[in-house]
């Protein structure tokens, strides 16, 4: 047996089957034996009751949020200016470098960056009001108030995925027959109109690929709102993923508990992917 398939059955196939396995028992992390429940952590997720139904029926709504607005947001930002760069003649090596410098930077560093922006005397409020313009800046912060802390989990989230949209639009308008362009401009079809009936067809693909990934990052990153809010004011940016997280290595510690939600987040990710690669196909 070669090395790397020692490899991956060591750390890949072993660590998901022990993970799964954990899922149907009950363990804090400390113990030496695990408690099995069979099917028990999942009868707690679909039936629970108090305090933590009401956690999961927040970070539900928090989740179904990112997982909307993400994907298409990144889309919506990523396609124009992926045109943008494509037509440009003149530093367009310095122009993609530079929309994708938040991808290779993102950090712990880069969300507390954001965090200044969106404080109460941060970059935000600062340029709202110099602009006369300091009735919308938020009193509290932009992540200091349950009804707009989230919007700024979704900016940061969505600036961190748009460098990679950029980059595979721009590899997909790279492999189109430009002859396609000639005749457009021939029957006299404009610039949006050769955009939005030939080239965004022709990268439903490219389109696709990049709904799946933000839609994974969407549903599982917990580490950008913990990092952001904590999952503050009162679990407004609590996801799912975060609740798993808080479970496995918070006061509760039950992590065959978080396993069972980690592994329903998955399965839901895989149902939405290949919902949405089915209907590019049919697109097609």
């Amino acid at each position: 047996m070669s090395l790397p398939i020692v490899l991956f059955v060591v750390f890949g196939a072993y660590t998901i089957g022990y993970g799964f396995a954990l899922s149907f028992a009950s363990w804090n992390g400390l113990s030496p034996n695990w408690t099995w429940l069979g099917l028990g952590n999942y009868q707690a997720i679909f039936g629970g009751r108090g305090y933590v139904a009401k956690q999961l029926s927040d970070a539900f709504w928090v989740t179904l949020i990112l997982t909307i607005s993400v994907p298409v947001l990144t889309v919506a930002i990523s396609f124009p200016i992926a045109l943008m760069l494509n037509s440009v003649r003149r530093v367009k090596s310095l122009l993609r470098t530079i929309y994708f410098l938040p991808y290779v930077t993102a950090g712990i560093a880069v969300v507390y960056a954001w965090r200044y922006v969106f404080d109460v005397d941060g970059a935000l409020n600062t340029v709202l009001r110099a602009v006369g313009l300091g009735i919308l800046a938020p009193k509290d912060g932009l992540l200091g108030s349950s009804a707009t802390a989230l919007i700024g989990v979704i900016v940061l989230m969505v600036w961190a995925g748009v460098p990679l949209g950029i980059l595979l639009y721009l590899t997909g308008l790279q492999t189109l027959d430009q002859s396609l362009f000639e005749a457009a401009a021939v029957d006299g079809a404009g610039r949006f109109q050769t955009s939005w009936h030939i080239v965004w067809p022709m990268l439903r693909p490219t389109t696709a690929l990049l709904i799946i990934l933000n839609l994974k990052n969407a549903m599982q990153d917990f580490v950008t709102p913990m990092l952001m809010t904590n999952g503050g004011p009162f679990r407004s940016t609590t996801p799912l993923g975060l609740v798993a997280y808080n479970f496995a290595f918070g006061a509760l510690k039950n992590l065959g508990y978080a396993s069972a939600l980690g592994w329903l987040l998955f399965a839901a990710g895989l149902i939405l992917a290949l919902i949405n690669l089915r209907a590019g196909r049919r697109r097609d």
